[in-house]
């Protein structure tokens, strides 16, 4: 945690703040959301309550604290309640371990007669090393919290809906970490770190025994592993549940699925824990494929020192380099967001045995070939 308070109160308010970071934008994608689908389908959405309707957030918020409290009558209370917790913790112990930003630099200051420092902060919760591993394991219980939601709930159309959510994730959790599997072999680490650090700078590759250089592009993964990166971001519908990947919730044949007994605190918990999953996944695509929170044409030393040069302290440009490229990754993360909201809006709902269909007699498949070709690719490359 760290060697003395400053530091060790600093890593619990990051934590925190990364916690709080997820947790305030669920409302404010999801007033995105009304409002995007208000646009695509032509009408105006949620436009009463506050300018552009950006107050009903705040009603809904009410509403769903102030619903009353029940439990279904032949309801299994521990698995009933545990849900909701359990939906919302894998994804924010998940996006706690993605960098952020460039690591923040302080140097030694004084401060209530007492010198700190220095310091070097990780914009992230905790830093295992391992990086995606981790990110895989929390993820995958997030099925746990879905069947504990149809058994809890004693409700047929829940336990449907379940059973339905955990056979959809195991089916794209193959191809979702196989799809990883060419990037890492690329960058031949698991550490989020090393990966972003990697794609600083133009675009350079070997082939057939030759280094190539492209300067107008950024040495971004989607330009290593195209084919990994599609594969990757539709498992990611599937895992989050969303359309058109959204079985276990289909209100035309399940009424809600799994959350059906669920209301007002406990059900804004799973939706928390929705949205957290999609913002984990679209970290990820940014982390692998586009370059993290990296900026093409700025290198953050660069930027540190040119900040320097213009009369900012040392820690001070740190603070402003770290939050720069915060923001660039912010871009990326709201942009992806959309798609997903966008996809939503778009695409119809798969049948279940198209959903099965596509994801162990295509997406698996192709995952399995990028690997193989990546391999060869690497082989040929450094001989």
């Amino acid at each position: 945690m760290g060697k003395d308070a400053f530091e060790i109160t600093v890593n619990i308010v990051k934590m925190f703040a990364i916690f709080l970071l997820m947790v305030q934008l669920v409302p404010i994608l999801v007033w995105v959301e009304r409002r995007g689908s208000a646009f695509i389908q032509n009408r105006l959405g949620p436009n009463r309550v506050g300018p552009l309707g950006l107050l009903q957030l705040l009603a809904d918020a009410v509403k769903f604290l102030f619903k009353e409290e029940f439990l279904p009558q032949k309801a299994v209370a521990f698995m009933y309640y545990g849900a909701p917790v359990a939906a919302l913790i894998p994804a924010a112990l998940a996006l706690a371990s993605i960098p952020l930003s460039v690591p923040i630099n302080l140097q030694p200051f004084e401060m209530f007669g007492q010198t700190y420092g220095p310091y070097t902060f990780l914009v992230q919760g905790y830093d295992f090393g391992v990086g995606i591993v981790f990110v895989l394991g929390v993820s995958s219980l997030g099925a746990y919290s879905l069947l504990m939601a149809g058994w809890g709930s004693s409700n047929k159309y829940s336990l449907l809906g379940a059973l339905r959510a955990c056979a959809q994730m195991i089916s794209y959790e193959l191809a979702l970490g196989l799809s990883l599997v060419g990037i890492l072999m690329v960058y031949g680490t698991f550490h989020f770190a090393d990966i972003i650090t990697a794609q600083q700078g133009p675009l350079t590759f070997n082939a057939f025994g030759k280094q190539t250089v492209i300067n107008w592009l950024p040495n971004w993964g989607i330009f290593y592993q195209p084919l990994g990166a599609v594969i990757f971001f539709a498992s990611t519908f599937a895992e989050s549940n969303r359309l058109p990947f959204d079985l276990p919730e289909a209100e035309g044949e399940l009424v809600a699925g799994f959350h059906t007994e669920y209301g007002g605190f406990k059900m804004l918990m799973f939706f928390i824990g929705e949205y957290g999953h999609m913002l984990v996944s679209s970290a990820l695509l940014a982390t692998f494929y586009f370059g993290g929170y990296n900026i093409p044409g700025l290198i953050p030393a660069d930027v540190t020192a040119s900040l320097v040069a213009n009369g900012f302290g040392p820690n001070a440009a740190s603070l402003l380099t770290a939050l720069i490229f915060h923001l660039g990754l912010l871009v990326k993360l709201l942009f992806f967001l959309w798609v997903f909201i966008w996809v939503r809006w778009t695409l119809p709902r798969f049948r279940y045995d198209q959903l099965m269909s596509l994801g162990w007699k295509t997406m698996l498949p192709w995952a399995l070939a990028n690997t193989v070709l990546t391999a060869i690719w690497l082989v040929a490359s450094y001989r």
